[in-house]
């Protein structure tokens, strides 16, 4: 693109233009399903255990996208980045997906999500660990302000031994949520490479197909003493949602915003998850926003634009 000739640059800037505002509206959708989702989920869990919720709402988005895939006669990697897609699964589609269902019925959707909204500190931290991204004093000062805010968020809305933690939290859930969040920077991170070179439809069938066969090794179990005959509408929708909207389509959109404008950039998203979360989970869950969890989005917030800054 450096080398065109006088006459094309602005031409060659407004594509480029359009097709960043183009991704970055996908990604505000992205964030809107998902933020939706941890109330879903939440909603999920209430019908089934959360290994069989979880299992069938990743085997429904695996066999969807696989199909899709093979339907569209796309190219599948060689062997060794197939093999090295398939282990970046098992931590962003099989560890992240187990530590977040474990982690969110046993603690607030609102509170799942703002840890998870912590997310690009610890990208910031890995990529300095893997000498891919630098660290200068405003990013290591946000990293201290995102680690404080999720403190606030972690110890702030625990409730005593023997509370009712329907809508509450006990310290394993949210302590879960943040292992969630640590095996999805690190995935996220290592992931990029890829992005550059995998068309994404392709990277995300392969990447979830990773995660489902540990997943469903695990919950094995539990799947087979469900009895899916009779769910309600209300159990099958949720497992549509989180399965066909938030992992498969919001997946989609969050591995072209990584190739197009890169990890960090698209980690920025993660901030309006929190927001809309706390919005829904409110009318839907009865979960109020208690002053700590404020305090600590604010603090994660403002760590976050640190990072990123």
């Amino acid at each position: 693109m450096t080398t065109a000739s006088p006459p094309q640059p602005a031409r060659v800037s407004e594509k480029s233009t359009e097709h960043h505002w183009g991704t970055d509206a996908l990604l505000v959708l992205m964030a809107v399903i998902w933020g939706v989702n941890y109330i879903v989920v939440k909603l999920g869990t209430g019908f089934m255990t959360p290994l069989a919720f979880n299992g069938g709402r990743v085997a429904i988005a695996a066999v969807v996208l696989t199909a899709i895939v093979i339907a569209t006669r796309r190219a599948w990697p060689a062997k060794r980045e197939l093999l090295a897609l398939l282990g970046l699964g098992v931590i962003g589609n099989g560890l992240y997906q187990f530590f977040f269902i474990e982690g969110i019925a046993r603690t607030r959707a609102g509170t799942t999500a703002l840890i998870l909204s912590a997310a690009p500190a610890f990208m910031a931290i890995i990529g300095r660990i893997l000498g891919v991204e630098r660290a200068n004093r405003r990013k290591v000062l946000g990293i201290l302000a995102s680690l404080f805010g999720i403190a606030l968020v972690v110890f702030g809305t625990t409730q005593p031994r023997g509370a009712n933690t329907a809508s509450g939290s006990t310290l394993a859930g949210p302590l879960l949520v943040l292992t969630a969040c640590l095996c999805w920077s690190l995935y996220t991170v290592l992931l990029k490479p890829y992005t550059e070179r995998v068309d994404g439809l392709t990277l995300s069938a392969v990447t979830m197909v990773g995660g489902a066969v540990p997943l469903l090794a695990v919950a094995s179990t539990e799947i087979a003493h469900t009895s899916w005959g009779t769910l309600t509408i209300g159990a099958w929708g949720a497992l549509a949602y989180s399965g066909l909207l938030a992992l498969a389509l919001a997946y989609l959109f969050w591995y072209r915003g990584v190739r197009v404008l890169g990890p960090t950039r698209t980690a920025m998203y993660s901030n309006l998850q929190p927001v809309i979360a706390l919005l829904v989970a409110w009318p839907a869950l009865g979960e109020v926003p208690t002053v700590v969890q404020i305090a600590g989005a604010v603090a994660i917030m403002f760590g976050i634009l640190l990072t990123r800054a």
